[in-house]
């Protein structure tokens, strides 16, 4: 199974997940050129490399109208005339025009979906209402459009994210002083493993988070893997460790299929009905279902019920297991 790993921790943002992603290839160079035939409006892409802390990495760099962001006081600054396409209804619009396939196209509109509905959550107004500001930038549109690209050009079988370490303190955005992670950022990376640390500042942006939410199969540590490729891309700013996500592309000589095996104890039903259960699931989807005699607190004679699935109809499973069951 190839396998991509994304070390997440000094967090991530749409320019540090492209570089990372980027130095996978072994011509870098041919797929920048890629990229600039997009079409992503007045935006060139390019690269150099930088080192931090001693690593060598790539900085992507993105110019609109032959001009970069920079960043003042910790927070980014663009000319007035990068224009700032602020609805989802705009960024549609100019996704309507680039030179992309469909499948690139719906994955950029999944990925400003999460911001949109992270944005409605935080502020309180419907979907059609929200005005994104600083994702909403020419620039934030070529990196998440940019990581889509990779993404679907590397088409790796699973990808695994690590904890992602989201900084601390505060940042500087267009609603004024936020904390850190800002509110938008918390909301995209709920149920996925955080923490905040000492160093202070925004590490993950939301554009950042919600590629990660979007991509990942899976939070955790890296798995045992072969890797084939290691990837640095570097972030803007300077902190005492290197910032910089690192993306790992390799595979695992184990080629078997996983299963996932839910089990419940049951004191309180009769065989029949134990039965009609297990043909409910069998029914389901499930691989195996079997029943073992077991005590229970009291010394009380129960039936552990045992069901073996795929770990894509888990959940299914379960909902199966709490219907027929008590």
């Amino acid at each position: 199974m190839n396998i991509l790993y994304l070390d997440c921790g000094m967090g991530a943002a749409g320019d540090m997940l492209t570089a990372a992603l980027l130095e996978l290839f072994p011509q870098p160079q041919k797929i920048i050129d890629e990229l600039n035939t997009l079409g992503v409006p007045h935006v060139e892409f390019s690269t150099k490399k930088v080192s931090k802390r001693g690593i060598l990495g790539t900085h992507i760099s993105v110019k609109i109208y032959g001009e970069e962001e920079h960043f003042h006081d910790g927070h980014p600054h663009t000319h007035s005339h990068h224009h700032a396409h602020s609805t989802l209804h705009d960024i549609e619009h100019i996704l309507s025009h680039m030179h992309i396939s469909d499948d690139l196209r719906t994955d950029v509109v999944n990925v400003y979906n999460l911001i949109a509905d992270a944005e409605s959550k935080t502020h309180g107004v419907p979907v059609s209402e929200i005005h994104f500001h600083e994702v909403g930038n020419l620039d934030a549109i070529a990196d998440v459009t940019a990581v889509c690209f990779l993404m679907n050009k590397l088409s790796p079988e699973k990808v695994i994210v690590s904890p992602v370490h989201v900084g601390s303190g505060q940042v500087h955005c267009a609603h004024g002083i936020l904390p850190v992670p800002a509110p938008a950022t918390a909301h995209i990376l709920q149920d996925c493993p955080i923490y905040g640390g000492k160093i202070k500042g925004e590490l993950c942006t939301p554009t950042g988070a919600a590629l990660l939410k979007y991509f990942a199969d899976d939070f955790g540590e890296m798995p045992v893997m072969k890797v084939s490729s290691i990837g640095y891309g570097m972030g803007k700013k300077d902190f005492e460790a290197a910032n910089c996500v690192r993306a790992m592309l390799g595979h695992t000589d184990d080629s078997r299929d996983q299963i996932a095996a839910l089990s419940c104890n049951l004191d309180d039903m009769t065989g029949e009905e134990i039965g009609f259960a297990m043909e409910m699931l069998f029914e389901g989807g499930a691989l195996d279902v079997f029943t073992t005699p077991v005590g229970t607190k009291k010394n009380r004679p129960a039936v552990l019920l045992t069901v073996l699935c795929r770990t894509e109809d888990e959940k299914r499973m379960t909902e199966l297991l709490i219907r027929h069951t008590t």
